[in-house]
């Protein structure tokens, strides 16, 4: 660095040195605004860049501590005057609160940017670099201060951040309006899923009364032809009823007249021994071929063989009425499981005795309310079905029952092929059948389902390929009052 006596330029003094003259000389030709003060804060150099950027020429400031006004309306410090004064900017109650900070590239100075309205029409942003300057001894003899326009990069980087900003701005409201049409879309979605739902539960409400209803018709003309058949069944029985009463009648006098004429062909044979002997011999002939004695003892036993015939026929009748029960009304009454089953039973016995045997296991149960032409059909339904899964091999079919608590179970148990699993689900379903083509309709578990729900109860299977079938009917002792007044399907 050059070393100077003084730096106030005083071109005529014959004692200013060479290398004033040529520092001078380097910072007017310099493209970058600079002015130089000395330790009194005096105006050494002002080069021509500072003219045209401060619009002040250097006649005006040389020699003079009015390097401020370029700047500032009232007297103020830069940063050249901190450092000649000695003083640290960044410690300086004035420059707390500016934007400086130490220069990265020389050692001592720092570098400051401030806005000045009042340079030119608008004005300028200026970027200030001030450091030190020291003779040979390494003494603090000024500052230089050297100054660039900005402007233009500020005004680059403020359009830089208002275009940012104004970015920022759309983006917040693009996502907002985002956000909101995104919410619609979800309120709709919501909606849209209410209703599919709604759609799907009135789909599944309108598909069960469906089948209720198809469920009920099939019971209404079930019932309806049972009904028909039980009033055959009972007319039939009463026209039975009728000669079966006077025959069963007769055979108690036919009886008593048989035992009278034994009594007598009793005496007849005593009398033997006081008649001549040729008529004795042809009664005893006569005796001998009609073989008396034989008849005397077949004809009792035919007797018996007849009554107990008779007797059998008028339990089949009772039967008949029992499994019809015209005269119940199709009304909720108390009866014996047992009794619907025997009679059932007995009706079903020509479908039953040819292919397995029937076991019963009863157990001590109450009288249940129920409707028992229903629980006949239940019964007689599975009872056939149990039949009809027997196949070639003689099997057998096991009924039972017991008392749990407020409920009587019926089981009814068979030896037969089995149900599939995957067929296990539809058992009870309508018009479903495994049989061939014209053996079966699929009503018939499906009705019994329905009486069952009708008592109250339940019903289910356990079955394995091969390994029979059982089915479980639970229903109610009680009948609930609020279902009493339903007729009968």
């Amino acid at each position: 660095m050059p070393q100077f006596s003084s730096l106030h330029p005083a071109p005529s003094d014959p004692g200013q040195t060479p290398a004033a003259i040529t520092l001078s000389e380097l910072l007017d030709g310099h493209p970058v605004a600079t002015f130089v003060i000395d330790l009194q804060h005096v105006i050494t150099h002002w080069n021509k860049a500072c003219e045209q950027l401060l619009g002040w020429s250097k006649e005006e400031m040389l020699g003079t501590e009015n390097h401020w006004q370029a700047f500032y309306a009232r007297p103020r410090d830069l940063l050249a005057d901190l450092i000649v004064a000695g003083a640290d900017p960044a410690t300086d109650r004035l420059y707390r609160e500016r934007q400086h900070r130490r220069s990265a590239l020389i050692p001592g100075a720092y570098e400051e940017e401030d806005f000045f309205p009042n340079l030119g029409e608008s004005g300028h942003w200026l970027h200030f670099t001030a450091a030190p300057l020291r003779d040979h001894d390494g003494r603090l003899v000024g500052a230089i201060q050297t100054l660039r326009d900005v402007t233009e990069r500020r005004v680059a980087e403020n359009a830089l951040r208002q275009a940012h900003d104004n970015l920022e701005h759309i983006v917040e409201a693009r996502t907002a309006q985002l956000a909101e049409v995104n919410q619609r879309l979800e309120d709709d979605i919501r909606q849209r899923q209410a209703a599919e739902a709604e759609l799907r539960r009135s789909n599944a409400e309108l598909t069960e009364l469906n089948e209720r209803l198809g469920r009920t018709r099939q019971q209404l003309l079930q019932s309806e032809k049972l009904a028909s058949i039980g009033q055959l069944a009972a007319g039939v029985a009463h026209e039975i009823n009728n000669p079966i009463g006077y025959i069963f009648s007769n055979f108690g006098t036919l009886h008593g007249y048989l035992e009278d004429l034994f009594a007598m062909l009793d005496d007849y044979r005593a009398a033997e021994e006081q008649m001549e002997a040729g008529l004795a011999a042809s009664l005893r002939a006569r005796r001998a071929a009609l073989d008396l004695d034989f008849l005397r003892e077949d004809i009792p036993s035919l007797m018996a063989e007849s009554r107990e015939g008779i007797v059998r026929v008028r339990h089949i009748v009772q039967d008949l009425k029992d499994f019809s029960r015209v005269d119940s009304s199709q009304e909720w009454v108390w009866a014996n499981l047992h009794q619907c089953i025997d009679s059932t039973l007995n009706i079903v016995s020509n479908e039953v005795k040819y292919k397995a045997d029937v076991v019963r296991e009863y157990g001590e149960i109450p009288d249940i309310q129920c409707l028992p032409l229903q629980i006949n059909q239940v019964v007689m339904n599975l009872v056939v079905n149990a039949a009809h899964a027997i196949g070639a091999e003689r099997g057998c079919i096991t009924i039972r029952t017991s008392s749990e608590g407020e409920q009587v179970r019926l089981e009814v148990s068979d030896t037969g092929c089995g149900i599939a699993p995957e067929n296990l689900r539809r058992i009870f379903d309508p018009f479903f059948t495994t049989k061939a083509v014209g053996k079966g309709t699929g009503l018939g578990l499906s009705l019994a389902y329905g009486i069952v729900q009708k008592h109250q109860g339940s019903i289910s299977v356990a079955s394995a390929p091969g390994q029979g079938t059982t089915f479980c009917v639970l229903l109610p002792v009680r009948h609930q009052a609020d279902d009493q007044e339903e007729a009968s399907p």
